[in-house]
């Protein structure tokens, strides 16, 4: 006996914890039944699953994550509720109904005497001994019951509800398609304000202090000889390099983010574009709303690759670029109507605008039947 109770003692927690969960799952389950015809509706059906399952994530130790929205699986599981939480619920009661149900009979065993001792042992009971000795051999074998009952029945049902619940494959793509789909929206707006950044420190700061420098070093060669003097020769060597690295800083900085983008958008960037162009071009941009400076940055980029591709191989005497936007894609179309051929072959410079949108999850076709015309689109997700 002594060991038959610490056993008991050892697993009760858990047995008690899994008859919570039952007991739970039986009122769940009368409810879910009983509200049948209501929670076919999906937006009521889907928080009270999630619920649920949390629920038995819970039992179980099991972190749950918030999933989308599967009206199919949640009637699934509709059907499952009622079908498994009811007899599990229904059995935990009984157990835990009888064990508590024990010391009251056992105090009250004067009021029926002849009464059926259940539900262990079905003896009459005679007197205070009888009663307390057979109490107590029912209590300890229900809480046995209890403890080697309970838990496993409780921890099948949450694997049960867990699994009808679970995310299908096609779910989960889905989930994780979102999922991507939004850090790379963060990503893009970071970056977005990261090249902002360095554009205007290296405008604003490094490129004011190079003309600064470049400035002193001017005056500083008009003061001294045009003599052999080495100091003089040494501020004239210092002028030239500073107006290089100017000129380097500049081209990075067009590189970066070019200055035309910030002062002037999107727009305002092709039609600058268009009136350096080497052959006629039409500039046509519908309504784009806020773009990430990224997506901006490709194309421009594309829009000045191919239109300095046009000038140089196209023998085209008309170009036109449009830009639109549809929903969260920015469609970019470069047409030219020459003697077609382009190809981006790796290392080209159409291989490089190839690279650029597929760095932001974008796509670049080019349609150049030989004869013409040249149409090329490229297409750049800007949610």
């Amino acid at each position: 006996m002594p060991g038959v109770l610490g056993a008991t003692r050892a697993r009760w927690p858990k047995a008690w914890r899994s008859g919570r969960y039952l007991l739970g799952t039986l009122v769940a389950a009368a409810v879910t039944l009983a509200a049948m015809p209501l929670l076919c509706v999906p937006s009521l059906l889907q928080p009270w699953a999630e619920r649920q399952r949390r629920r038995a994530g819970a039992l179980l130790g099991q972190p749950i994550e918030p999933r989308p929205r599967a009206a199919r699986r949640n009637l699934v599981w509709l059907v499952t509720q009622v079908a498994t939480g009811l007899p599990t619920g229904a059995l935990a009661l009984l157990c835990l109904g009888s064990l508590f149900l024990t010391p009251v009979i056992t105090v009250l065993w004067w009021a029926f005497p002849t009464a059926p001792w259940l539900p262990v042992i079905s003896v009459p009971l005679t007197g205070w001994g009888t009663a307390l000795s057979l109490g107590l051999v029912n209590l300890v074998s229900l809480a046995a019951l209890a403890a080697l009952l309970l838990p496993p029945l409780a921890r099948a049902h949450a694997r049960c509800c867990l699994a009808v619940l679970a995310p299908s494959p096609a779910e989960q793509l889905v989930e994780r398609v979102t999922e991507l789909t939004r850090t790379r929206a963060d990503v893009l707006q970071a970056h977005s304000a990261e090249l902002r950044r360095i554009e205007r420190d290296l405008h604003d700061g490094t490129q004011a202090r190079l003309v600064a420098i470049a400035m002193r070093l001017a005056v500083a060669g008009e003061n001294l000889s045009d003599g052999p003097d080495p100091a003089a020769t040494l501020v004239r060597q210092a002028h030239g390099e500073t107006e290089d690295a100017m000129a380097e800083l500049r081209s990075v900085i067009r590189t970066i983010y070019p200055p035309v983008l910030a002062d002037q958008g999107l727009s305002g960037a092709l039609s600058t574009l268009a009136t350096r162009a080497g052959v006629p071009t039409r500039i046509d941009v519908g309504p784009l709303g806020e773009i990430p400076a990224a997506v901006e940055v490709v194309a421009y980029f594309a829009v000045t690759e191919a239109l300095a591709n046009i000038a140089r191989h196209s023998r085209a005497t008309s170009a036109s670029v449009r830009v639109t936007r549809n929903g969260v894609l920015l469609r970019t179309q470069i047409t030219d109507n020459g003697n077609g051929g382009a190809d981006a072959a790796p290392g080209s410079g159409l291989d490089g605008m190839r690279r650029r949108a597929a760095a932001l999850d974008g796509t670049m076709r080019i349609s150049s039947p030989p004869g013409g015309p040249t149409a090329i689109t490229v297409e750049l997700p800007c949610a």
